[in-house]
């Protein structure tokens, strides 16, 4: 049952002062059901009307709805020598569009099987579900319709809802970056008109006996045998899987001796399309060259979406070498792949590049052809190109194996962005793999320019080449496969023998071409590093509390290849350079303190020393004492007491046994000198002077390389005006 809508019409009043009028379908309530409900391809024509100021435009439209549309006229082989505009009215959200220029160069009548109703039409344009189009049509001179051509339409495409995975179908939840449209506004309708729409469907062609002379190789329509490919076929979405009407397209398929060349096209239009609106706009294209160019088929032998989805195009088998119509003059030896979208000023996505270089290497393999490589094609008609290159029919010309529409016919085709990526898609397709480059290895740490490593290394990689043209990676030893991993793997690990070696990865194009990655220089050790000197800790100077002791935390460690680091894991947490030798810190004084030290070498060999330390503070009270000392008592001393003397030669003696002692003070302007003598022997005189007050301060210490029985005694000197010392007592390590 069809679904009706009813016209609603409108003005707009221009600049001019004119009006043109137009119709616009009302949705009605059931428009996404039946936006969704499965219903076939329809095209319908609506003739363009002259104005009186010479200009062909339809200010009115139907009320069907289409998404695609182009403007065409009588005789395929005549020029649009002016500009066609469009602007739409949004089915979904009730706009009106900017208007849009059509692209008019197409090439005339690239299609040899087009019968004798074939039409010049501009490419299609896909515009989303519309139910409303103005149109305008200018020569070049931009003031008359004289020399433009007869039978003007505008031509409506609807793609239909044909497959079950549409009537269900949802954006995808990852589709590349969303792209810029180019909706930079045309001229506007200066004149007003009356034009009365017409809604028919364009017939089929029946006749394509003719054949065009502007390719004059033959091509054959016996079906050859599908030659075998130096590189894997790529996915391809069939002619069914993208919903193919095969009952407009009778004809038998015509092919080709071989593929030579292939020439990227882009089929203009929105690039915010969404990737599950695809196949309809393979249809809309489809229909398009069928019912309204009058050719046989679709032109283009395989198309490619922005995310990369590959679709079959002109029937008669993806692996055989059917004659297309996509490049005038140079379709005999070539085949056509189109990207969906416009990419004059927007380059195609990194997916879309990937997939057309898949499949030109595919149908360039099957011919032994070089995608990097040139070669001679024989023009098949006289014209020029995009860049004012003469071409004389049945002459040869030389071509990249990989070129676009603009080098062999005078168009933009496939816009200037995407011709810029020709390069790249070339250098893909061909191989090797680009980029290559190992980004990191785990398993092992760098010191110099060696990775140092226990044996077990995993190489992480980078490329510039798609993983979809990547057969294998290859993880070498000296030069040797240690192990391999699939052309979409990023990682690969092996285990290096001892000594040093060379490791790289080497990349495997699936053209067989190979790239391999700067070598890096890798040592296996297992040797554990060693601590030369045990971790000690000795008293040093500075404030003594009965939980820190002041004290010198020293070491040495080494390795037999590369020290990375040392850590101190307790009673404290630090880490340290490889030659680092010492550190201060304090420790707790009356109980043992474990200094657990672990030592690292870039392998990630380890080595563990844990001494264990007591510093033990003996107060003053515990010393021998001679001569007259005074108690002092005060918060600010070490156990709340301290002795005190200004006379001279008093003494005070400690005994201990341990490894090293410091002796403990308070300090003032008005403080004294001692001697400090060491197992009987005079090793010092120490001055307590001081600017400001000090309590509880190590002002001597002395460390020995072993512990033993030691005495320390200080005597006082009897300074003259300032005789007085106090102590607070020793400390020594046990």
């Amino acid at each position: 049952m069809r679904r009706r809508a009813w016209l609603t019409l409108g003005a707009v009043v221009l600049g001019g002062g004119g009006v043109v009028t137009y119709a616009v379908a009302s949705p009605s309530a059931d428009h996404q059901a039946a936006g969704r409900a499965k219903r076939p391809v329809k095209v319908y024509d609506m003739a363009l009307k002259t104005t009186a100021n010479g200009k062909r435009e339809l200010p009115r439209t139907d009320t069907k709805q289409f998404s695609m549309l182009g403007v065409s006229w009588a005789g395929a082989t005549q020029r649009l020598h002016g500009t066609a505009q469009v602007r739409t009215h949004s089915a979904e959200t009730g706009a009106w569009s900017a208007w849009r220029d059509l692209e008019a160069d197409a090439d005339p009548l690239r299609d040899p099987q087009a019968g004798a109703d074939a039409r010049g039409a501009s490419e299609p344009l896909w515009v989303g579900p519309s139910d409303g189009v103005e149109v305008q049509v200018v020569h070049k001179n931009g003031s008359t319709s004289a020399g433009l051509p007869k039978g003007l339409q505008v031509n409506l495409v609807d793609p239909g809802v044909v497959t079950d995975a549409e009537t269900k179908a949802t954006d995808p939840a990852k589709e590349p970056a969303a792209f810029v449209a180019d909706t930079t506004p045309g001229a506007t309708p200066t004149d007003s008109a009356s034009a009365s729409p017409t809604d028919s469907t364009s017939p089929s062609p029946t006749d394509t006996s003719s054949a065009s002379p502007t390719d004059s190789a033959s091509a054959s329509p016996t079906v050859p045998t599908a030659p075998p490919s130096t590189v894997p076929e790529p996915p391809i979405t069939s002619r069914a899987g993208w919903g193919a009407d095969e009952s407009i397209s009778p004809d038998p398929s015509e092919y080709n001796a071989d593929v030579k060349a292939v020439f990227v096209h882009h089929t203009d239009g929105s690039n915010d399309y969404s990737c599950a609106d695809s196949a309809s706009i393979v249809r809309g294209i489809y229909a398009y060259h069928v019912q309204v160019d009058g050719w046989n088929d679709i032109g283009y032998n395989f198309l490619v979406d922005k995310c990369g989805t590959i679709f079959e195009g002109r029937k008669g088998g993806t692996d055989l070498p059917v004659l297309g119509a996509h490049t005038y003059g140079w379709n005999r030896e070539s085949a056509g792949i189109a990207v969906l979208g416009d990419y004059t000023t927007t380059g195609a996505t990194s997916a879309a590049l990937a997939s057309v270089a898949r499949v030109a290497a595919w149908k360039l393999g099957q011919y032994g052809a070089d995608p990097s490589s040139t070669v001679k094609l024989t023009a098949g008609a006289a014209q020029t190109n995009y860049f004012g290159t003469a071409f004389t029919a049945g002459s040869q010309y030389t071509f990249n194996r990989i070129s676009a529409h603009r080098d062999g016919y005078n168009t933009q085709c496939p816009g200037s962005s995407l011709y810029a990526q020709l390069p790249t898609i070339r250098a893909w397709a061909a191989g090797p793999v680009q980029g290559l480059k190992v980004t990191s290895l785990s398993g092992a740490s760098l010191s110099g320019s060696t990775y140092y490593t226990k044996g077990a290394v995993t190489a992480k990689w980078s490329t510039t080449t798609p993983s979809s043209l990547i057969s294998k990676f290859e993880l070498l030893v000296d030069g040797k496969v240690a192990a391999t991993a699939t052309g979409s793997a990023t990682s690969a690990g092996a285990t290096v023998p001892a000594g040093s070696h060379s490791v790289a990865v080497r990349a495997v194009h699936q053209s067989g071409r190979t790239a391999t990655s700067a070598a890096l220089t890798v040592a296996t050790d297992t040797t554990a590093p060693t601590f030369t000197t045990t971790p000690k800790i000795s008293l040093r100077t500075g404030t003594v509390n009965t939980t820190a002791v002041p004290v010198t935390l020293g070491w040495k460690a080494t390795d037999n290849a590369a020290l990375k680091s040392v850590s101190l894991l307790s009673p404290t947490t630090a880490t340290f350079g490889p030659t680092t030798t010492s550190s201060s810190r304090t420790a707790k004084s009356g109980s043992a303190s474990t200094w657990s030290m672990k030592a690292y070498d870039y392998a990630g060999n380890t080595r563990t020393s844990s001494p264990s330390y007591t510093p033990v503070i003996l107060q003053e009270s515990s010393a021998v004492k001679s001569g007259t000392w005074s108690t002092r008592s005060s918060t600010s001393y070490l156990g709340g007491k301290s002795y005190s003397s200004s006379s001279r030669n008093a003494s005070l003696t400690w005994t201990f046994t341990g490894r090293s002692a410091s002796w403990v003070v308070s300090r003032a302007s008005s403080s004294g000198q001692v001697y400090v003598y060491v197992d009987g022997t005079k090793v010092s005189t120490v001055d307590l002077k001081s600017s400001t007050t000090m309590y509880r301060q190590a002002i001597w210490t002395k460390t020995w390389s072993s512990s033993a029985k030691h005495t320390v005694k200080i005597v006082v000197v009897g300074t003259s005006g300032r005789p007085t010392i106090t102590t607070d007592g020793l400390v020594y390590l046990k």
